[in-house]
């Protein structure tokens, strides 16, 4: 009987986990507003920069580098930056990052607009870039 409890919480959690890794989480123009400014990250994107925070042994890092990518060559105005968290200690502690991969969506002037933690969807990226018009 406790294994059958044990088993279904477990399966319960992994779904809820699977359910909201990747989702990518607007935030509210109400809401205090993480900004970063060009000397931390270099130069931001003229409409919008993807800034994807990664480690050496990430596999959904790789994923995550390939969708954002392929969305900043298709997007004009949009740049991809991919911060090593290992070497940025100071800029991941900064913004919060807890986890790799985070991807934060800033608007030009680099003000967050919206979070994933975890490998975004593609379709979830463009949505939040075309919020922005």
């Amino acid at each position: 009987m406790i294994v059958g409890v044990v088993l279904l919480l477990a399966t319960g959690y992994g779904y809820w986990y699977r359910h909201r890794d990747g989702r990518v989480k607007a935030r509210a123009v109400t809401e205090e507003r993480l900004r970063l400014d060009q000397s931390e990250i270099g130069s931001l994107g003229e409409r919008a920069t993807l800034l994807q925070f990664s480690s050496a042994f990430c596999t959904p890092c790789r994923a995550t580098r390939v969708i954002l990518s392929e969305v900043a060559a298709a997007t004009p105005g949009v740049r991809h930056i991919d911060v090593d968290a290992e070497h940025e200690l100071a800029l991941v502690r900064k913004v919060g990052v807890l986890s790799t991969p985070t991807t934060l969506i800033l608007d030009n002037n680099g003000y967050e607009i919206a979070r994933a933690v975890g490998a975004p969807r593609k379709a979830q990226v463009l949505a939040s870039l075309e919020a922005l018009q």
